[in-house]
């Protein structure tokens, strides 16, 4: 698979994924689901004006922010970023 940026954003108790490409997203939620801290994400965003989707993720005492942020890193085909305030 060809890698692909993912830029994240810290939300309170959530965290706001941003994928290029709707395949992408996809992917990267079937890759998530196969581990056991991930459990849910609010549904997906598809923003028409560009090719990247969006969803949320909650933090959880079995997935707090540092673990999430490892897990997108540990992927070989993520392009992690951090998304400006």
């Amino acid at each position: 698979m060809i890698p692909f940026c993912v830029w994240i954003r810290p939300l309170g108790s959530n965290c706001r994924v941003r994928v290029d490409g709707i395949k992408n997203v996809k992917w990267l939620l079937d890759r998530l689901s196969q581990s056991f801290v991930f459990k849910s994400s609010e549904p997906i965003d598809e923003d028409q004006s560009s090719s990247c989707s969006t969803f949320q993720v909650p933090y959880s005492s079995q997935m707090p922010r540092s673990t999430f942020e490892k897990l997108l890193a540990g992927i070989p085909e993520v392009r992690l970023m951090t998304e400006p305030a």
